[in-house]
């Protein structure tokens, strides 16, 4: 699918998302994660559409669910999506580093959660469950084990020269 323009949205395809659910608020949910497939976010205007048309659900109920689970966004995510355990073992290896070397290599300060660019996104999170292979970071829902600083940069480099 391709990204809408981050702006606007399109309401003839969240029509599409919520009739493909038959426009059900026990689908709420899995509607939330097509929409956040299609703008890599939930924009507040889709959320506030949803809400106006299914029956049962007012925007403010959409808007909660959306917050109250952590695999939302409210805010776009880029094309590559970071995540960089620093649970104990990927910490205690060295994830921090490895952070510091991601943030260093797309010019993103600590508050900053998504590149100049829109292609990356990143997030530390508490545990990617690969306390083995520590310290561990995951791009898109790919592994990288016992990454260190120089690693992640010549990945992050290897994806820049990807995009052009």
């Amino acid at each position: 699918m391709g990204v809408e323009n981050p702006n606007k949205i399109n309401t003839s395809k969240l029509d599409e998302i919520l009739q493909s659910y038959d426009y059900k608020k026990s689908n709420l949910i899995a509607i939330l994660q097509k929409v956040q497939e299609v703008y890599r976010y939930l924009p507040e205007d889709a959320m506030i559409y949803i809400g106006t048309k299914i029956e049962g659900l007012s925007p403010a109920t959409v808007f909660g669910v959306a917050t109250f689970y952590a695999q939302f966004s409210l805010e776009p995510k880029g094309k590559y999506e970071i995540k960089v355990c620093d649970g104990t073992a990927c910490h205690v290896r060295g994830s921090m580093p490895v952070l510091n070397a991601i943030r260093a290599k797309l010019n993103m300060p600590e508050s900053k959660l998504t590149s100049d660019n829109g292609l990356f996104s990143l997030e530390t999170v508490s545990c990617l469950g690969a306390c083995g292979l520590a310290p561990v970071v995951v791009i898109n829902g790919k592994v990288y084990p016992q990454m260190t600083s120089d690693a992640i940069t010549i990945v992050l480099e290897t994806l820049l020269k990807e995009e052009g």
